[in-house]
């Protein structure tokens, strides 16, 4: 009797905490079930054809901070892959299968790093609202665009830490931005860097959580807690955004909360993950640091499971 009520007991604690540990997604406090539902579609468009993807450094970002955005966003395209396997190209291509499964022709995407704008001077202040973010991301371009908005560790951004380590969606380009006459409406993202406001909710599993079981924290492959967390979450959140841009397209739940590609599958890296621990990943020889991607320019980097429409299971690249 004694063990089965502390079986239950662990059984209970291991959920719980699968409810409170963030897992570099949408929302903090998402919940999956052990066996993952099949994302809906809701019949809105996705995103298709070249797609620019904008940087908007929003505080203070070294070069070298930088370069490990940018070089993931490059890595993203099969053309810029290397032969190191598994790459970020190939983890990308799961999001191809989302687009095989509509009744829309000619659709596929391609992701082409743009413009890099800096706002080092904290044009907006410290303390950021949601609106604010949209105000940021229209500075991107405002047709066939992802405006990605970064904030620096040193900003506070309306419920950063609190419910949610990034988000994305969409708004109406602005009229100085209208093309041809018209009003287009661009995808945008915000991922912050929570180095040193919450690692242990957003930059997990490179840093301890803040609940749930304890594990000693994994290097991170490209030494920086925030930014390889910040990968992460931005990983997560281009996948929502390409097969959900608009709020209609492919996901579980109500719209305003949705599971997505990535979010339908949190704190999975690699195979045999389980609560608190990131799965069987790969491990650099000369730095200890733990990954499942090869990118570009020599890069490595820990990208989240995506959902898998085709067999309906969280797949991993490791």
């Amino acid at each position: 009797m004694a063990s089965f009520v502390s079986k239950t007991f662990l059984k209970l604690f291991l959920v719980i905490s699968l409810f409170q540990i963030s897992l570099a997604t949408r929302k903090l406090n998402e919940l999956v079930q052990d066996q993952p539902h099949l994302l809906q579609y809701h019949n809105g468009p996705l995103l298709s054809g070249k797609i620019s993807v904008s940087l908007i450094w929003y505080g203070k970002f070294k070069p070298s901070q930088r370069s490990i955005i940018s070089d993931f966003i490059t890595s993203l395209s099969s053309s810029a892959s290397q032969n190191a396997q598994p790459s970020v190209s190939t983890w990308w291509k799961t999001t191809e299968k989302y687009y095989h499964l509509t009744s829309r022709k000619h659709s596929s995407l391609s992701l082409i790093l743009g413009r890099q704008i800096l706002d080092e001077s904290y044009s907006l202040g410290k303390s950021l609202t949601t609106k604010q973010i949209v105000e940021l991301a229209s500075k991107g371009d405002q047709k066939n665009a992802i405006n990605v908005v970064l904030t620096s560790s040193d900003v506070a951004v309306e419920k950063f830490c609190l419910s949610r380590c990034g988000t994305h969606g969409s708004a109406l380009g602005s009229k100085s931005g209208q093309v041809k006459g018209k009003n287009y409406r661009f995808a945008y993202i915000w991922v912050g860097n929570s180095e040193t406001q919450c690692p242990g909710q957003c930059a997990w599993p490179f840093h301890q959580p803040i609940y749930g079981p304890q594990s000693p924290p994994l290097v991170a492959p490209n030494n920086d807690v925030g930014l390889d967390g910040m990968v992460i979450n931005l990983a997560s959140l281009l996948a929502g955004t390409a097969t959900n841009p608009f709020g209609n397209g492919y996901f579980q739940g109500p719209a305003d909360a949705p599971l997505e590609a990535a979010s339908a599958c949190p704190g999975k890296y690699g195979k045999g993950a389980y609560p608190g621990y990131a799965g069987n990943l790969l491990v650099d020889p000369t730095t200890g640091a733990s990954y499942n991607a090869h990118g570009g320019n020599g890069r490595k980097y820990l990208l989240p499971a995506l959902y898998d429409p085709s067999t309906s299971s969280c797949s991993t690249l490791v």
